[in-house]
């Protein structure tokens, strides 16, 4: 605390933001988070660094299966992306 005063922390509000799930090639599902979902679906078909689950030549190519749009918080999405991970492969057909 600074002179007896709390710092409150602002709370960020995202434009967009999407948790999706995809297809891979293997028959895998796979789930994420992303505020650029056309950009992302990019970096997962080329096979990007940054996506290193798709990364490999076996999950490629990737389908998209269903994507939502997420009001609010980073928070909101993530939290959203951590249930949907935890739910059976059959759940989440």
């Amino acid at each position: 605390m600074l002179d007896g005063k709390k710092r409150l922390r602002k709370r960020r509000k995202i434009k967009k933001s999407f948790v999706y799930i995809l297809r891979c090639a293997d028959d895998t599902l796979y789930t994420g988070y992303t505020t650029s979902l056309d950009r992302r679906l990019k970096e997962h078909q080329m096979g990007s660094k940054k996506c290193k689950y798709t990364m490999a030549k076996i999950r490629r190519p990737v389908a998209l299966v269903i994507a939502w749009e997420i009001e609010g918080t980073r928070g909101n999405a993530l939290r959203i992306e951590a249930f949907i991970k935890t739910l059976t492969r059959k759940k989440k057909k």
